[in-house]
């Protein structure tokens, strides 16, 4: 790939890797160029053992019934299910069939955890997802496979589950209603697979049992660390100016030449490294023009993971996100846990501009960073913001963007922004900025100020 295949890109974006592969990497400039030679959505039983994938995990998908059946004169439908022997699972979420569809409503679950059989308390499921999604009008909101959803729910290793769905007044409708075809996905995530050596070259990549889709999601960050790395390693301010000038120097200004404001690289765990078994995902890879701001999330899912558990949670949304939702990706470009570790997200490569589905109306010339947690009332650990800040001041810092600055956008249709609206936000800005909606949550958003400031400063501003 040549500096002319991403228009807008930096020059050390370019990349190598077009010798093989070439099926799974052709690189669509825009957003509308995705809609052909996709994979059929898999279905919740498509993760088998093979080479370097995870071992298999596995969907539940239950349907919900009718919990008041019974009353003469109910005062809002309530669906759910008994307390119920199922198989094990980790992670819990609600889908229902259409996904412009909200569920104006309380989701309530109890688990039982496999080591002690002992049951949890009720626990609220986050019901407001519809704003993390692909743009209206995409190939990807389009496909005809996208289901509404609540957000996911880490539960830990569990076996039973009893859950309630009660209707709430909306401002929509006159009575209480829920969405049709409500179900419970209950996600396992699967083990971890062994771990090879890194690779070296492709030549060395069926000997380390690279199938083709991990040899692509792996090529397209070929610049950064070696074919089938587990991670990509944090390089000095000073090694990562000096990477920029050498492989794009010519494209450079002479102040950036002079001076280049980017932050130092920080160290990204692969898609390999947490585990992503790359036959779920569509197989192209989708990119904008460019990266001109940053929206911070929450997951919703939950603080009571542990960091060593982050890889899990990650598969288990990714899985959630894929199977379950109908996306073809996970929807974030990149994840942090509770330890300030960096995960790469959704496909393409972390130094390019790669499209998700994070912000619905905002994804084009964006990217989305989620925190592994649930950010309203607790507050996210100091290692995690530091994380967002390193992040961004590199990755911005790509794209020349200042992350103190702000920015024009285009809203491509929200609740706050009508289709074709020039947009100015902040650089860094948080999930509630594009969309009405309680993400990144308070706690986190209350710290984009001094996060834009550490960024900037990482950038030598």
């Amino acid at each position: 790939m040549t500096m002319s295949n991403i228009r807008g890109m930096r020059g050390f974006l370019a990349s190598s890797i077009g010798v093989t592969c070439a099926a799974a990497l052709m690189l669509p400039l825009t957003p509308s160029a995705v809609a052909a030679n996709t994979r059929p959505a898999p279905t919740a039983e498509a993760a088998t053992t093979a080479g370097d994938r995870p071992a298999p995990g596995h969907t539940e998908s239950l349907p919900l019934e009718p919990l008041n059946r019974t009353r003469a004169t109910p005062a809002a439908p309530e669906q759910g299910l008994p307390p119920k022997d199922v198989r094990r699972f980790s992670l819990i979420g609600v889908v229902w069939d259409n996904p412009d569809t909200e569920l104006h409503g309380r989701v309530q679950v109890r688990t039982r955890a496999t080591a002690t059989g002992a049951w949890s308390d009720w626990q609220d499921v986050e019901t407001h997802n519809a704003d993390h999604a692909a743009d209206p009008y995409t190939a990807e909101r389009a496909s005809g496979r996208v289901r509404g959803a609540t957000a996911p729910l880490w539960v830990g290793d569990s076996d039973g589950v009893e859950v309630r769905v009660k209707a709430e007044p909306s401002e929509t409708a006159a009575l209480p209603t829920l969405p049709t075809g409500l179900r419970l996905e209950l996600v396992d995530p699967g083990e971890e697979a062994p771990q090879p050596r890194p690779v070296t070259s492709r030549a060395d990549a069926p000997a380390n049992n690279l199938t083709a889709d991990t040899a692509a999601a792996s090529a397209v960050n070929a610049e950064l660390a070696p074919l089938g790395a587990l991670e990509i390693p944090a390089l000095t301010a000073e090694q990562t100016r000096s990477e920029l000038l050498t492989v794009g120097g010519a494209d450079l200004t002479a102040e950036q030449q002079a001076r280049p404001y980017i932050g130092p690289r920080p160290r990204i765990v692969t898609r390999r490294g947490w585990g992503a078994n790359e036959s779920w995902r569509e197989r192209k890879f989708v990119y904008t023009k460019k990266v001109k701001a940053a929206f911070v999330h929450h997951t919703a899912s939950g603080n009571g993971y542990t960091c060593s558990q982050a890889p899990s949670v990650i598969r288990g949304i990714y899985r959630y996100h894929v199977m379950s939702m109908g996306w073809r990706d996970i929807g974030y470009n990149f994840v942090v846990d509770k330890c300030g570790n960096l995960y790469e997200g959704r496909a393409g490569g972390v130094a390019k501009p790669v499209l998700g589905a994070h912000t619905l109306g905002f994804n084009t010339h964006s990217m989305g960073i989620a925190l592994l947690g649930s950010h309203a009332t607790s507050k996210p650990s100091a290692a995690a913001v530091k994380a967002v800040a390193r992040l961004t001041a590199w990755k911005l810092g790509l794209f020349g963007a200042n992350p103190r600055g702000k920015t024009y956008l285009k809203s491509g249709g929200s609740n706050l922004y009508a289709k074709g609206r020039n947009v100015r936000l902040n650089v860094i800005s948080g999930h509630r900025d594009g969309y009405a909606t309680e993400c990144p949550g308070w706690q986190m958003y209350r710290k984009l100020g001094s996060t834009r400031s550490k960024a900037a400063e990482l950038q030598g501003r």
